[in-house]
Formats: structure tokens, sequence, C-alpha cells
């Protein structure tokens, strides 16, 4: 697989991420150890190099499975993870924290369950009202300067934010949710990552599974799968969604690839600096994801996925109230 710059930072990646989240939480009960191992492993034996983590999965278990996986192979690989929130005595989100003195703290414990000496890419998870952008990008700036930390990154961050982030640690990243569900950081998001030379990394680049075509509207979720509380994921709400999949699945038909490498070459070709992070916990749609990079879109077909796309509304928020209290703006 090819590889990719995030913005100016000089940190390279494959074209492709592993977003490892839902091999221990949000989708499910978590993948059996053995089996999460083998996937992760693939990955990078397909040319994936860039793998994607954070304290808040699970909490804590997702960090450990990926140090085991990578250990062997860890100068070879670069690994994101984050930092920003409390948890409970129950393994549950208690609120945010980006103090300083948690983020160290949290950086430690990190380098710890990962196997390693550095963090190549270190995330505030969501940005904290309580703590002013400037104190956390300071602390990252720190731990940059003690070799424990190599790149400082951002995650549903808005412009403003970023800018003023950037002006005391340069940043390399921004996480945040982008597919052609969701377009929102088309408006300001992009021409400030673009303008400031920093990398953007799609999460939920396939609409967290609904633009594959393996989601409908009698689909039934596990209880601890959070699709559930999402309101683009009532029953309503996919079988109005539906008809985005249907022209997806046109394209698709029409190119001979599928759904899913449709999506994730759309977002390649959107810019050379955006490194897409699909999950998944099945070896044969890692395949599938893996053969998007290979899958070149003219700009005639990014024209007639741009057309079908747009004119076609598309029903729910993607997060809950509560959740969406949580975007920085």
């Amino acid at each position: 697989m090819h590889k990719r710059a995030l913005g100016n930072s000089g940190l390279e990646v494959s074209a492709l991420g592993l977003g490892c989240m839902g091999l221990s939480f949000g989708y499910g009960p978590a993948t059996d150890t053995p089996e999460a191992l083998r996937l992760i492993r693939r990955a990078f034996e397909r040319g994936i190099t860039f793998f994607d983590t954070a304290e808040a999965y699970g909490p804590y278990r997702n960090e450990e499975l990926l140090g085991e996986a990578l250990a062997p192979i860890r100068d070879q690989v670069v690994i994101a993870t984050k930092f920003g929130f409390e948890f409970d005595g129950q393994g549950g989100q208690s609120g945010m924290n980006s103090r300083p003195e948690h983020i160290r703290a949290v950086a430690e414990a990190a380098l710890q369950r990962l196997r390693t000496d550095r963090i190549d890419l270190f995330y505030q998870h969501r940005v904290d009202p309580a703590v002013p952008i400037e104190d956390v990008a300071g602390t990252v700036k720190q731990l940059i300067q003690e070799g424990k930390v190599k790149h400082f990154g951002l995650s549903e961050a808005g412009a403003r934010t970023i800018r003023r982030a950037h002006a005391v640690q340069p940043v390399a990243a921004l996480q945040s949710e982008y597919s052609l569900w969701w377009r929102e950081p088309e408006a300001e998001i992009l021409p400030t990552l673009e303008a400031l030379g920093i990398g953007f990394v799609p999460f939920s680049p396939l609409g967290k599974g609904f633009l594959t075509g393996a989601i409908s509207e009698n689909t039934t979720f596990d209880r601890t799968d959070f699709r559930n509380s999402v309101p683009r994921f009532t029953p309503e709400a996919r079988k109005e969604n539906q008809t985005l999949v249907d022209v997806l699945g046109d394209l698709a038909a029409r190119k001979q690839v599928t759904r899913a490498q449709i999506a994730l070459a759309w977002l390649l070709a959107r810019k050379p600096w955006i490194v897409p992070i699909p999950g998944t916990t099945k070896p044969h749609r890692l395949e599938e994801n893996v053969g998007a990079a290979d899958v070149a879109l003219s700009a005639e077909e990014q024209r007639d996925i741009e057309g079908a796309v747009s004119r076609i509304p598309v029903r729910g928020e993607r997060y809950s109230a509560q959740q969406q209290a949580r975007i920085d703006r």
C-alpha cells in the first residue's frame, strides 16, 4: 500500500489506517483476543502501518490488545492513541479531563499498555471546555520534548480551537467523522486544515457500517452496541437512508467494486493528506477495505458520485443530544 503524509508534520503513514475501537468496544461484545490479534497482524501484512486506539476503548483493553499485537513490529508502525476522559469504576466515562497532570498520567499509562517508549500520535479525544486548549497543547509539547510523544493531534475540534492549539504546538492531524453521509467538515474544517498544513483522519468513513450495505431497517444490534442510541440508526431512519446505499450500489456495480470501496476511494480522492481509518472485526472486510486503496476515481467519476449523493437527504442526527454536547464548535 502506498503512503501518505499527514500534512506538513513529517508523519508518514499508510494511505488507509485501521480503526481498532470495534475490536474491544462500542459495537457489541469484544472480539476474542486471538482473533483480534490475528486481524491486526493481518492488517500489517496487507500494508497498513497506521493503527488507531484510545484509553477510552474498553477502557484500556484496546490499548493493551494493540500493544500485544504490534510489539514484534513496533518500529514499523505508527500508533495513535488518545486522552481526555475520566472513567468510573464500572468502566464507563464519567466526564472529560484534559488537565495537564491528567494528560501526563494518561501518557505514562498508555506507554505501558502499548508496550512502547513513545506514542507516535497523541490526540485530545474531545475538547475539554474546562481547560484552555493552550494548556493542553503546551503539555503535549512538553511530552514531545521529553521524547514520550512524537506528534500532537485533536479530535472533533472546531476551526478556532485548531488554530489556537496549532499556535502553541503544531497539530499533525485532526481526527473527526467524515464520509459520504456526513460532510460537515467540508464547510470550515478542511479549508482550515489545508491552510495550516494539518492532516485529516476521518473516522467512521463507512458511516458506522451503514454505507457497506450490510445494515437494513430490519437489522438488530447487540444491546451494548452504541448505534442503538444514534438517531441516524433508528429503523425509520435506516429505511429512509437506504436510498443512499442503493445509489452507492449502482455506482459500485458500474466500477466493479463494492460500496465500501467506492466510499473509501472517494475520501482518498478528496485530498492527498486525508487518511481514513475504517474499522472491522472481520477478515474479509479488512481485505475489502484494503482493496479500496487501489481504486482510482477519475474526475468524471468523482463528479458522478458527488452529483448522485448530494441530491439525497440523510435522515437523523449522527449523535444523541448528550453526545452532540461534547462536540467543539
